[in-house]
């Protein structure tokens, strides 16, 4: 099998490592020729998985036609380029193949989660989702880890499971394609949240509070989209949670980190990519409609937009209303 992998940052390139571990030939594309020249050339990527050889089954490209040569694509792109990659990719996929999703976000234009943006721009393509507690240094350097992948037939995705799957990388199947999509999403503006905690120096019970009323936002949220509880309860939610909320290794908790300490919500990013940032406001937007109570996730939104101080953010969410914890 011939296996693409879409984005050449950290996580890409640990996806294409992983996915070489059992003998595939992968071709890792990446939009800046430059950068992939210097990945093929250096059988590394010293910009973003530096000290970490490439195996030697992994092919860099630039040229987004060659994906016509893969019958199985994992997309690790960042969310908001999804959309225009996957209208690139239109006349080189082949009809049928699998596009693994493995960003985890909302289309902030058109508030729509990624497979239903892969099902207008590539509808011959099959969606899935992988996603779970997973940071790309930790995968590449073969630490166990597991995730989830979803798609809407359980076969599919267990095709998906064993082929991906390695003595350090476990796969656990669903069907579940929007409660995965909304546990990877939510999670990151939840993780800014824990950060700014830290960051503002509140404490770990304060941090402990956060992820715990973090989840029940994301629950409600995912209640209302039709998410099944187990989903949410599994590693591509409360798992992938506890992760993101809990280690400066994530760009989001980092994120919020700096906001925390102080930084200005343009400049606290440090020139990464920061999901969380982006899918706080469409999060909010998408909760409102449906009257899902989000504090937390509307704190955060409001700091990033610059309408709310942290200090003020504080007080709003502990002078809420006493109310039952369900």
């Amino acid at each position: 099998m011939t296996i693409a992998v879409l984005g050449a940052g950290a996580w890409g390139t640990a996806l294409a490592n992983m996915a070489a571990a059992k003998g595939e030939r992968v071709l890792l594309w990446g939009r800046n020729p430059a950068c992939v020249e210097a990945i093929a050339r250096e059988r590394e990527n010293r910009l973003y998985l530096p000290g970490v050889p490439l195996a030697a089954n992994i092919e860099p490209i630039s040229s987004i036609n060659r994906i016509g040569e893969a019958e199985l694509v994992l997309a690790a792109i960042p969310t908001q380029a999804f959309r225009d990659v996957a209208r690139a990719g239109h006349f080189s996929t082949l009809s049928g193949a699998p596009w693994i999703v493995c960003a985890k976000g909302i289309e902030r234009t058109s508030r729509r989660f990624l497979s239903d943006v892969l099902a207008e721009e590539l509808p011959s393509a099959v969606p899935a989702i992988l996603s779970g507690p997973s940071f790309a240094m930790d995968v590449a350097r073969g630490l166990p880890t597991a995730v989830t992948v979803a798609a809407s037939n359980d076969n599919i995705a267990q095709e998906i499971a064993e082929r991906l799957a390695t003595p350090s990388f476990r796969l656990y199947r669903s069907t579940d394609i929007r409660g995965v999509e909304i546990g990877g999403a939510a999670k990151n503006v939840l993780a800014i949240a824990c950060g700014i905690a830290k960051g503002a120096g509140l404490g770990a019970s304060a941090g402990a509070a956060l992820i715990a009323r973090g989840f029940a936002e994301l629950a409600r949220f995912g209640g209302a989209l039709d998410a099944r509880p187990e989903t949410l309860m599994g590693l591509s939610g409360l798992g992938d949670l506890v992760l993101t909320c809990s280690s400066e290794q994530s760009r989001n908790f980092s994120y919020g980190l700096a906001l925390g300490r102080g930084e200005d919500p343009q400049s606290a990013s440090h020139g990464y990519l920061v999901e969380g940032a982006f899918t706080a406001s469409v999060l909010i937007e998408l909760a409102r409609g449906r009257g899902i109570d989000m504090p937390i996730s509307e704190c955060v939104a409001r700091v990033i937009a610059g309408e709310l101080r942290i200090a003020d953010a504080i007080e709003a969410l502990l002078q809420r209303p006493q109310k039952s914890e369900l």
